[in-house]
């Protein structure tokens, strides 16, 4: 089956900052590249040394006689900004296949909501009710404290970033029609009760995370996204690439 997105057609320029998003002008819009770039002191889970440099090397090169350059890749496919799968955290799915090509393409791309939580707190039950998100909202980005610091950013694993509490990610199955959610560090769920909190989310194989989100540089809104994961089959996790577009 041939699986299919319509996107708008972009035209012309592209500014790059160090500082911001990755920013292109199409129509009087906007284009944010909210995915981190795949380099060695991008964090990787529990290391305190990043992804490393022996992440990605050159197989074959044509200073050495090759007749074209050649790289070779290898990471955990939960590095970088990337999606979960339902088999991530139930062993059930994952030998019935619930990888993540599986994965709804019409979820994971069409308008979403960017909401800033409170500071300095995890999301909980009384997070996700004082967001007051209304009933119909299906993609949610909830940006934290995790990108004013910049964890991102920092090759060692920080085990104190935010994210979902269990009973905030039963809160959001319970009372919301949210379907995908994306968070700006590693894991959308909080370090200390992470195993607990995604088998809330990935129970119903109807919602899908996307973490390590890049959601400095762009206004709280609504905008229009799209998640491209990679389809590697029989796989629980896949890295993507995701845009706003304003």
């Amino acid at each position: 089956m041939t699986r299919s997105v319509n996107f708008p057609v972009f035209i012309l320029a592209v500014a790059l900052s160090l500082s911001s998003s990755l920013l292109a002008v199409y129509e009087g819009g906007k284009i944010y590249d909210i995915s981190h770039r795949y380099t060695p002191e991008i964090p990787a889970w529990e290391s305190s040394e990043g992804l490393g440099k022996t992440f990605l090397r050159l197989a074959a090169s044509m200073k050495n006689g090759s007749f074209a350059n050649v790289s070779e890749m290898k990471l955990s496919v939960h590095s970088g900004t990337h999606v979960d799968a339902p088999g991530h955290f139930w062993d059930n799915y994952y030998d019935a296949g619930f990888d993540t090509d599986s994965l709804d393409l019409q979820v994971l791309n069409g308008p979403a909501l960017l909401v800033d939580v409170p500071r300095d707190k995890n999301i909980t039950a009384e997070v996700m009710e004082s967001l007051h998100i209304q009933r119909g909202v299906r993609r949610v980005l909830f940006r934290t404290s995790n990108t004013d610091k910049r964890l991102m950013f920092k090759k060692e694993f920080d085990s104190s970033f935010a994210g979902f509490m269990t009973d905030g990610a039963k809160w959001l199955v319970e009372n919301t029609d949210i379907k995908l959610i994306g968070l700006d560090y590693l894991s959308f769920a909080a370090f200390e009760e992470s195993p607990a909190t995604h088998r809330v989310i990935l129970k119903g194989r109807d919602i899908i995370p996307v973490e390590a989100l890049k959601l400095d540089g762009v206004e709280v809104g609504t905008y229009s996204l799209h998640c491209l994961p990679l389809r590697l089959v029989g796989a629980e996790g896949a890295p993507t690439r995701c845009i706003l577009i304003k």
